[in-house]
């Protein structure tokens, strides 16, 4: 008894029905056979959470430079920050609920450039003397001295082992997410315990470097870019400094 063949157009559109099919099923079933979400990628995706944390982390702190842009947010406040990092020093901007000034370090050296209105505070209003002194700060690079009660906090916004240990650290039992893109790479999530402990993408394409970390509790969402890109540093003219000695002028 000869089988009965389907002529080649049917047998076509019966394969084109079934990509169509395969297409439509949801992304947790495997139904369709050679499909598989970790084709192409660097393997991370098979991994378990620890194992792809451990990974992110190990690739971050290899990288000698880094970007960080995004919001934090903390008990001092909310602040938008937009920094590229590398081992010695960073360069940037941040900005605050009343100001946004720009960091610059190299080494220990550390400066802080704002307009006139960050230098100027309420009492110098007041009194009418603090304009002077707040227009000669106006646009220039103010070396901030070590022993500056900021020093440190500033500091931190510009070093990239303590923005990254921070920021690279999910709480709790770490768990896999969904599969996603961040700026078109393709990255795998994985997630802190409870809803609160974070959320990290980490890339899936090439070196497995985190691309976006979201903190618990709304603590705000900052993307990584720009991995091992390196950048200069030089530190500003003469003529473009102010040094004020042991102590910084009070702002805003």
């Amino acid at each position: 008894m000869t089988s009965f063949v389907p002529p080649v157009r049917t047998r076509r559109r019966t394969a084109a029905l079934a990509l169509v099919l395969c297409a439509g099923v949801t992304a947790g079933l495997t139904a369709c056979a050679g499909e598989d979400p970790d084709q192409g990628t660097n393997g991370v995706g098979k991994l378990t959470g620890p194992e792809i944390e451990k990974k992110a982390q190990v690739a971050a702190d290899s990288a000698d430079a880094v970007r960080l842009a995004g919001t934090l947010v903390s008990k001092g406040g909310t602040y938008k920050i937009d920094m590229k990092l590398k081992n010695k020093g960073g360069a940037g901007s941040v900005t605050s609920r009343n100001s946004t000034f720009e960091l610059l370090r190299i080494g220990d050296e550390l400066y802080l450039k704002a307009d006139a209105g960050f230098w100027n505070h309420d009492d110098d209003k007041e009194s009418g003397a603090g304009g002077t002194a707040a227009d000669k700060l106006d646009d220039k690079y103010v070396k901030v001295p070590e022993d500056d009660p900021t020093y440190k906090q500033l500091r931190g916004f510009t070093d990239k082992k303590v923005l990254l240990d921070g920021l690279l650290t999910l709480h709790g039992k770490v768990g896999k997410g969904d599969r996603d893109k961040v700026g078109g790479t393709r990255t795998i999530r994985i997630l802190g315990g409870q809803g609160e402990g974070g959320a990290l993408d980490v890339s899936l394409e090439g070196t497995p470097y985190p691309l976006s970390f979201a903190r618990g509790g709304g603590g705000g969402v900052i993307t990584l870019a720009d991995w091992g890109e390196d950048f200069a540093l030089a530190a500003p003219a003469e003529d473009e400094t102010v040094d004020y000695g042991q102590q910084l002028p009070k702002s805003s």
